[in-house]
């Protein structure tokens, strides 16, 4: 009876691992539906079953983290305000939600802190440092202080610096190494490149934007190296489904409730 036991075990396990559910980002939020970057956009994405929410984060002049995406202010305020030289205050001052709806008239751009407070038992945090190492020390400060255990925490950044420097001080925390590609074939960086640096600055994992150049050759050897692949920002459920069989641990994407009902055979509807 028991090779008959062991073989249903892992019947299950397989059948278990092929049922899962794909691992979706909430990109800036579900900011298809609410302002990037956003407690309003931070939770919708709750709300509509996000997996992970993922934030982008600078430092500013008094040493405080406050949740934007561009190293300005003007895109989402309307108000240019270079955010390493004003302080918190001055950057909350300011609307950063009438520009996508009237509905969201008077938000504020969220800090460190606040956007982490959002994120419920189970979830995960996807915090992507915009600027250089000189963040860590108040990043890990903050996200200490939120009482996220620290497998709900992965720390994402374009600058392989700081991806080293979270893992030499706190190792504890996963991070990626995130990357696009040139518009020229062959694929720039190349695999090699790849590999180098995430050995180099001893990350968890590679995240790319979500080419359509890439193949199963390239992610492979990415994951045959040990390091996992997770792709970004995808609101299309064929692409989406392209890259979960590409071997993506996660999909980050601006619509998480309308992919996952793709993903899972519900007919989307159509974009407003």
């Amino acid at each position: 009876m028991k090779p008959i036991l062991t073989l249903a075990a892992g019947l299950m396990a397989a059948t278990a691992m092929h049922a899962a559910e794909p691992f979706l980002v909430a990109h800036r939020g579900a900011s298809h539906d609410a302002p990037e970057n956003t407690l309003p956009a931070f939770g919708l994405a709750w709300k509509q079953g996000a997996d992970a929410i993922e934030g982008d984060f600078h430092l500013t002049r008094d040493g405080k983290i406050v949740c934007l995406h561009d190293y300005d202010t003007k895109r989402v305020s309307g108000t240019k305000k270079v955010v390493k030289d004003s302080t918190l205050a001055e950057l909350q001052a300011l609307d950063a939600g009438a520009w996508f709806k009237p509905e969201f008239k008077g938000t504020k751009l969220p800090t460190l802190r606040e956007v982490a407070a959002t994120v419920p038992a189970g979830k995960k945090f996807y915090v992507e440092v915009k600027c250089g190492p000189e963040i860590v020390p108040a990043m890990l400060e903050d996200l200490a202080a939120s009482g996220l255990k620290d497998e709900q925490i992965v720390v994402i950044s374009f600058q392989a610096p700081v991806i080293a420097e979270v893992k030499k001080v706190k190792p504890a925390y996963k991070a990626c190494w995130l990357s696009s590609f040139a518009k020229e074939s062959p694929l720039d960086p190349g695999t090699d490149e790849v590999l180098a640096t995430l050995r180099k600055i001893k990350a968890d994992g590679f995240s790319s934007k979500a080419d359509e150049r890439l193949d199963e050759g390239y992610l492979k050897a990415i994951r045959d190296s040990g390091f996992e692949y997770h792709c970004w920002t995808v609101d299309e459920v064929a692409t989406a489904r392209r890259f979960l069989d590409l071997g993506a641990l996660s999909v980050t994407t601006n619509r998480p409730e309308f992919l996952r009902k793709g993903l899972s055979g519900v007919p989307p509807v159509a974009a407003p």
